[in-house]
């Protein structure tokens, strides 16, 4: 019996963004779920908390800052690891980000190794 899959959750309204994130993910280990909205993602992990979340910053019905607020609000959403994913190089928005909950970010467009060394700075190798 090996340990149970890692699960990722890619909230990302890119489908290109997330098919990318999807098979880098999915190479590393992890079993992958999507979603495309904040809102679906709450929904998604409502239902079963993932290991990790690949979050986008820009994106419709909220923000990745308003998802990761409620997520971690929500029972259980103190336990993802959550890896921003911004096109902004911004100092000021990753802070924003971190003092908002997340553990790690991740510029776009990101690659196999930067996304592997984040996976790993959060606890996943």
């Amino acid at each position: 019996m090996g340990k149970p899959m890692k699960t990722c959750l890619i909230v990302d309204d890119s489908r290109v963004i997330r098919r990318v994130s999807r098979h880098i993910l999915e190479t590393l280990g992890f079993e992958v779920d999507e979603a495309e909205n904040g809102k679906d993602g709450l929904a998604k992990c409502d239902a079963g908390m993932p290991d990790v979340i690949l979050l986008d910053w820009n994106m419709p019905v909220m923000t990745g800052i308003e998802f990761i607020v409620q997520l971690r609000q929500q029972t259980g959403g103190d336990k993802p690891k959550v890896v921003f994913c911004t096109t902004e190089n911004d100092v000021a928005h990753i802070r924003e980000a971190i003092s908002a909950g997340a553990d790690e970010y991740v510029m776009k467009p990101f690659d196999h190794e930067t996304l592997q060394i984040k996976l790993q700075l959060v606890g996943f190798s």
